[in-house]
């Protein structure tokens, strides 16, 4: 594992009962890069975001991180200690309090950086207040960043799907993560929201000095925030490299829209 790999998937299968659902994946992700899984439906990809948050537990393989403290093996990790060791993810499924306001939402995100116990809390102590204070000022940023003002009080509930998405998202970044692990940020977006979400990834690397680890089917985005690809299909590698060198892999165009050779037939009969 280089200096600049910030994390690194070694061997990778995972199998649930007769199913292989990943076998042997391996690549690394370089520290302040934007890193993106693609593949169609059932690929693996989803699978892949599981085994590093670590809902689940390779069969084989193993996954290295370069943490806080020094390089680990990640799955080794309990999930509960993910998010101290520098790592948040979103879901491709909205995971919000609903009925608690946007604020309190992103306030949430700060829970891994807490460091007062229950009697100062209790009591409200100077350190506390100083904690809290901190907290706010951290979640301000992140509003400001993903022009969240105006909805800073409203509750989640009434708002947008458009816009619960950029909420989900400021709640993994209120964590101050090494590594942001996005599931599929632009799923039910509409164009412009979709080039508003490519506009605050590349802020969030370019800005925050965050590392992206993205599953995405919109290959509009993929192209243009991607730095690096790699194309999964059937739980296995078929090609990795710049977005445009694994769009034009004949493999990934196989398993997107079938052999070459129906492809070059679609062509001619357009």
């Amino acid at each position: 594992m280089s200096a600049d790999v910030l994390l690194s998937a070694k061997n990778l299968s995972v199998r649930f009962g007769g199913v292989l659902a990943v076998s042997d994946v391996s690549f690394d992700v370089r520290a302040g890069e934007v890193f993106t899984l693609i593949g169609p439906n059932g690929a693996g990809k989803t699978t892949v975001f599981n085994l590093i948050s670590r809902f689940y537990q390779p069969t084989s393989g193993r996954i290295e991180y370069a943490g806080p403290q020094g390089r680990i093996d990640l799955t080794a990790q309990a999930p509960h200690q993910v998010a101290s060791l520098g790592i948040a993810r979103t879901f491709q499924n909205i995971e919000l309090f609903e009925h608690a306001s946007v604020l309190h939402n992103l306030l949430v995100g700060r829970h891994t950086h807490r460091q007062t116990g229950f009697w100062s809390e209790l009591l409200f102590t100077p350190a506390t207040r100083r904690a809290e204070l901190a907290a706010r000022e951290h979640v301000e940023r992140v509003i400001d960043l993903l022009d969240l003002q105006r909805f800073r009080d409203l509750l989640v509930a009434g708002l947008p799907y458009g816009v619960r998405k950029v909420v989900e998202l400021a709640r993994a970044l209120c964590a101050e993560p090494r590594l942001l692990l996005l599931d599929e940020p632009s799923s039910g977006l509409n164009v412009e929201e979709t080039d508003d979400m490519a506009f605050w990834i590349q802020d969030i690397v370019h800005e925050l000095g965050v590392t992206v680890l993205m599953v995405e089917h919109d290959m509009g985005l993929v192209s243009r925030v991607s730095d690096r690809v790699v194309a999964l299909n059937q739980g296995e590698v078929l090609a990795m490299g710049t977005p445009a060198e694994v769009q034009a892999d004949a493999g990934v165009v196989e398993a997107y829209l079938g052999s070459v050779e129906d492809v070059s037939s679609l062509r001619r009969a357009a």
